[in-house]
């Protein structure tokens, strides 16, 4: 059973979505997310299977959550380095996380 502590040491932080684009070379439908999270982390990439309910369009300027510590997978060739938070009401859907105030990019998730 994980620990309070293994909690704690996973870093959950608030960023903002700078660009989005299909990503088609991914087996399962993506889309690629550069995130600005501030400037202690700076600016991060993710591939995110957001197909569902979201457009790059849509994503573009939206705040989002994510675990920015748990290293990096190469995804077809792209290196997604932050794995973006959501709700899944099922196998492909995902429903993303955001804060429901505005906050500053690389705020802390605990």
């Amino acid at each position: 059973m994980p620990t309070p502590q293994d909690f704690f040491d996973i870093d959950i932080r608030v960023g903002t979505v700078l660009s989005a684009e299909r990503f088609d070379r991914a087996v399962k439908p993506a889309i690629r997310l550069e995130i600005d999270f501030g400037p202690e982390l700076g600016i991060k990439w993710s591939s995110a299977q957001l197909t569902v309910h979201y457009t790059p369009d849509l994503l573009v300027g939206r705040q989002v959550v994510a675990v920015t510590n748990i290293g990096t997978r190469n995804i077809a060739g792209f290196k997604s380095e932050v794995l973006v938070l959501g709700a899944m009401p099922g196998p492909t859907e995902v429903v993303l996380l955001r804060p429901d105030h505005p906050l500053a990019n690389g705020v802390r998730i605990g």
